[in-house]
């Protein structure tokens, strides 16, 4: 019987398991301030106490250009967390990124907020009523969420010292803030009583969210500085996120007191009214004190060779929301003053958002911001 040799199998081994869309893994959720930055200078600018020919027409594009960059933001982000969500669970856990989980929540509602400013002359105002409905009830249960969860995982879960800290844990604090400046927008479109009262109300009470936690947070950034010097080189544009929190809050209880009277009546729609100048005006004035700042610390910053990053957009939604605050002091007090400041924040946010998208937009296309390693 002729005998059979068998010969050993050949194992082939199998190449090692690649992630899909390697870009995206870089992908954090710091990129939503690009929409935040880009939306606030369609809003800021089609409510400028001046106007000039051309410029709401700007406006227009630059909101439809938000538009866009949000729902390709958001298409990418669903991709990070389908192909790479361990790093998204990562980002969760890691204190100096979590915090701009609150940025999805603000780049949400700058959007919806600018499509009833100025999408409304493009897509008509029944749409845009109802694009900004959805997109602020998304934006504000979100940044909610975010307003508890990122300082719950601060505390049991990050492991952080005081030496750590830094303005972007404000972040998700500020988002309750945009909500109650942007939501004032859809109480004209609810029916009067009850709806519009409720939706006033619960944006007063989200300014008081905010206000409150970013009056807990701010003295140990404050005292960050004090005791332990500047912020490293590429972190000091973040020194601007101060300013959101103080122009958005202006802005508003500026925007609340216009609604009140349509809301709640006398005699609190007065009094309201009272309070966003009384608030108001203070506020700004701190808000230009902190501006001086942190313009002295990126000045510094920049002389010793302070390079492009994406926390240069820091530089952008903040300052808009002081743009923001101030013309609506200037409408509210007819004050030229304050308009005049509107209009010299508003060219200060212009310059910086073109700066940080032209940077952007040149990282990107050399592959420098999202590389495509695994």
């Amino acid at each position: 019987m002729a005998t059979t040799t068998v010969r050993p199998r050949t194992v082939i081994p199998l190449a090692p398991r690649t992630h899909k869309a390697p870009a995206l893994r870089h992908l954090g959720p710091n990129w939503y301030a690009s929409v935040m930055g880009t939306a606030i200078v369609a809003n800021a600018g089609a409510t400028l106490p001046y106007q000039v020919p051309g410029q709401r027409v700007a406006c227009q594009i630059v909101w439809a250009l938000s538009a866009v960059a949000l729902t390709v933001l958001l298409t990418a982000r669903a991709g990070h967390w389908l192909h790479h969500r361990d790093q998204a669970r990562a980002h969760l856990l890691d204190p100096a990124v979590a915090p701009f989980y609150g940025c999805l929540a603000m780049a949400l509602l700058a959007v919806g907020g600018g499509t009833l400013i100025v999408g409304k002359d493009l897509i008509g105002e029944p749409a845009a009523v109802a694009v900004d409905a959805a997109l602020f009830t998304a934006g504000t249960a979100i940044g909610l969420l975010m307003a508890v969860v990122v300082p719950y995982l601060m505390v049991v879960r990050h492991k952080v010292e005081a030496a750590q800290a830094t303005p972007v844990w404000l972040l998700p604090l500020v988002a309750p803030m945009v909500s109650a400046a942007l939501g004032p927008l859809l109480i004209p479109h609810l029916p009067a009583g009850q709806p519009r009262e409720a939706l006033l109300l619960a944006c007063y009470a989200m300014f008081g969210i905010s206000l409150l936690a970013t009056l807990l947070m701010l003295p140990l950034v404050f005292g960050r500085l004090i005791m332990s010097g500047p912020l490293p080189l590429l972190l000091t544009p973040t020194l601007f996120l101060v300013l959101g929190p103080l122009g958005q809050s202006t802005t508003a209880v500026n925007q609340l007191a216009d609604m009140a009277p349509q809301a709640i009546g006398d005699p609190y729609a007065g009094a309201l009214g009272a309070f966003a100048v009384v608030y108001g005006v203070p506020v700004m004035g701190f808000a230009l004190l902190w501006l001086a700042l942190a313009a002295a610390m990126l000045v510094r910053a920049a002389r010793n060779g302070m390079g492009f990053a994406m926390t240069w957009w820091a530089l952008t939604f903040p300052v808009g929301t002081c743009v923001t605050g101030a013309a609506a002091l200037a409408r509210h007090t007819g004050l030229t003053a304050f308009a005049w400041l509107a209009a010299a924040l508003f060219l200060a946010l212009l310059t910086a958002w073109l700066l940080a998208a032209a940077h952007t937009l040149r990282g990107l296309f050399s592959g420098r911001l999202l590389p495509k390693t695994r």
